[in-house]
């Protein structure tokens, strides 16, 4: 599909690559044409594409510099994965806690505070909040970096702040919504009960009996929320200039260099893929009910 979809893109990539001066030269646009491999059969190129994306080589780009793809691809996916880590790590903080919270204290005021983070965090899309945040802490404050600048002087992790909280929200949202709903459903069932009328601690019966089996839906949002932020950073790398995956693949976009896009939109499906796998891994050892049941 990836491969069909950049084929059927309006223009020809050869006119595109030969720019404005060799648009009009016959020569020059079937020397691209030859060098890239425009001109063999579909099914030719889309049997080379197949091998290649089998082992991660997407070849080369089809503009200056004409590097290879698969090192302009890695090496914006490390700061894609930086900056989604950190944010699903703020996100599972923040999520876990108040939907911790508010499940304990249920439709008491600490309840009414984290649906209200949650209310919000799901409304208001990152492109809203990125400039107002920007506005108050970059321009006003003056107290974090605006945009990203090249080898940054004070640490990669300062640049990121602003984006990792803008990128969080919204998981820490969901997170928190699930985890109060959990633990809700949780708290009433009769071995807590239980564990109260034994005499056990409050908060070891929140943390290790409550907490504990609510878990399963909290770890499979966290996972999912981790493989969207991956995919999903286009608008904040672009909006911060951070020169990830996403503002490469944006560049890619604009530009119309489909062996780039092609090898973007490959990668984050195997990543969105790995991860869920990940997930439906870890959940049996949470929970050995899950296990029990498929057996």
């Amino acid at each position: 599909m990836t491969f069909v979809i950049a084929e059927l893109t309006p223009g020809d990539a050869a006119t595109v690559m030969a720019g404005e001066k060799g648009a009009s030269n016959p020569e020059i646009i079937e020397r691209y044409r030859k060098e890239f491999g425009l001109d063999r059969p579909f099914l030719e190129r889309y049997g080379k594409f197949l091998v290649g994306a089998v082992q991660l080589d997407f070849g080369k780009s089809w503009f200056p510099p004409y590097g290879e793809i698969k090192g302009v691809v890695l090496s914006g996916l490390k700061l894609t994965a930086l900056l989604a880590a950190l944010a699903i790590g703020l996100a599972a903080l923040v999520g876990v806690s108040l939907g911790t919270i508010a499940g304990i204290w249920h439709n008491k005021w600490p309840d009414q505070v984290a649906t209200t983070f949650s209310t919000l965090g799901i409304c208001i899309p990152n492109f809203v909040l990125a400039p107002v945040l920007v506005y108050i802490f970059a321009i006003q404050l003056q107290a974090l970096p605006e945009t990203w600048v090249p080898n940054p002087p004070e640490g990669v992790v300062w640049y990121l702040i602003l984006p990792v909280v803008i990128l969080s929200l919204r998981p820490a949202a969901v997170i928190t919504r699930l985890t109060r709903a959990s633990m809700v459903d949780t708290l009433s069932q009769d071995f807590i009960r239980t564990a109260f009328a034994k005499g056990v601690p409050f908060w070891r019966v929140m943390l290790k009996h409550a907490l504990r089996n609510s878990l399963v839906p909290i770890v499979t949002a966290i996972g999912t929320s981790f493989g969207y932020l991956l995919t999903g950073s286009f608008i904040l790398e672009t909006f911060f200039r951070i020169p990830g995956l996403g503002f490469k693949s944006i560049d890619a976009i604009y530009q119309g260099d489909q062996p780039i896009i092609q090898a973007t939109v490959v990668l984050f499906a195997m990543l969105f893929i790995l991860i869920n796998l990940i997930v439906d891994v870890l959940l049996p050892m949470l929970d050995p009910r899950i296990r029990e049941g498929s057996a």
